[in-house]
């Protein structure tokens, strides 16, 4: 199978490294099949908060499809808190992967593996593992599960019996979809709840935190991008506040992390503080149900963009590097804004290229305020303004 890693040295390691593992798959063949339904599942999805948001639907048709096993998942631990809202999970295991930990503190592959070893003696049916990354692929088949099932195309092939390539043309949902189907050998022949359970404490909050807006349109923003080369500018995202409070009425929520606050300020200090609520810090439950409430959320291709989209909130979603086909919204009345370039979307985010770094890249610099702007009336207009 075909590696679809990037960088031409990373390729032949992990190529060498399958090479490795191929004896691992010649045992494998030589297992007896066995075709009895899975009553025991744990599940891999150890990267960041949108990466998980896109997976739940998959997660509730494989639920739809084994309604009576055990189902476990592992995440990282800055996904513990919303991984409890995701329905049909039995078990909540954190683990933080090196690779993937801001800052970076976590385990090596080689720990990642020794500590997923400790969880064979729950007996797995089936592990899937969501990412195509060889080394999560390694900490799946290490539970020892009677069968693993995940992504070959970015190494660990030899180490699954369900092997698919992953298709960098499509969604990830989608993706994922494929993953559980074949990992189950069926779809589901109904509708499937993906909706996020949040628990009602944590919608009281938002409705008190929400209160003293009354009516009011209320607008959701969250301007960092997470990274340098998918940073929208933030005086832009002001320009679009100001727009909403001046020309709306509306309020303003500014969504983000206590480190991002010097971001936030650039928007807050220019709009009236009576019409702007700082949801900085909040817990992360709290901010899905606040999000839940509002009439729009502005944002960059970021995780709070699939949080929004997973409880319901119409989106105007900035993309630059990013290739909406993989990561986009797909609500109703979600919009993408972008710019055609030739050499965009390059879906190189944790490698960009060194003309795009140091300052905001061509294909976010080419997004204007007013083509925000004109998105944001059109889902308004499509949306008629949602009663909360």
């Amino acid at each position: 199978m075909t590696l679809n890693i990037p960088n031409r040295r990373e390729r032949a390691a992990v190529a060498l490294a399958d090479g490795l593992l191929l004896p691992a798959r010649l045992a494998r063949l030589f297992r007896r099949a066995d075709a009895a339904p899975p009553k025991k599942i744990v599940c891999f999805r150890l990267e960041r908060i949108g990466d998980l948001l896109m997976i739940v639907p998959a997660l509730a048709t494989l639920r739809a499809l084994a309604p009576d096993a055990t189902i476990d998942l592992v995440v990282g631990s800055w996904n513990a808190e919303i991984a409890k809202a995701i329905r049909g999970i039995d078990r909540i295991e954190t683990v933080d992967a090196a690779w993937l930990a801001r800052p970076a503190v976590g385990l090596s592959p080689l720990r990642l593996a020794a500590a997923a070893a400790k969880w064979r003696r729950r007996r797995y049916d089936l592990a899937i593992n969501f990412e195509p990354d060889i080394r999560s692929n390694v900490a799946a088949a290490a539970v020892g599960a009677r069968r693993t099932a995940g992504y070959a195309s970015g190494g660990g092939g030899p180490l699954l019996d369900v092997a698919l390539p992953y298709d960098p043309r499509i969604h990830t949902a989608d993706n994922a979809q494929s993953l559980v189907a074949a990992a189950l050998g069926r779809v589901p022949e109904g509708p499937i709840d993906a909706s996020l359970r949040l628990p009602d404490s944590h919608r009281d909050a938002a409705a008190h935190l929400l209160a003293r807006f009354g009516d009011s349109l209320v607008a959701g923003i969250h301007v960092s991008g997470g990274r340098a080369v998918k940073q929208w500018p933030e005086s832009r995202f002001r320009e679009v506040a100001e727009h909403l409070v001046r020309d709306r009425g509306a309020a303003i929520v500014l969504t983000g992390t206590p480190h991002e606050r010097k971001l936030l300020e650039a928007v807050r200090a220019a709009l009236p503080p009576e019409r702007v609520l700082d949801a900085a810090g909040l817990d992360l439950l709290t901010v899905a149900a606040v999000v839940e409430r509002l009439d729009l959320f502005v944002t960059g291709d970021t995780g709070p963009m699939h949080l929004a989209h997973a409880v319901g909130t119409p989106i105007v979603a900035i993309f630059g590097p990013s290739d909406p086909k993989r990561y986009a919204p797909r609500g109703l009345h979600d919009v993408v804004v972008r710019i055609d370039l030739p050499c965009s979307p390059c879906n190189r985010i944790r490698r960009p290229p060194e003309r795009c770094t140091g300052h905001t890249p061509d294909c976010l610099a080419g997004v204007d305020t007013a083509q925000v702007i004109a998105a944001i009336d059109e889902v308004l207009r499509a949306t008629a303004r949602r009663r909360r």
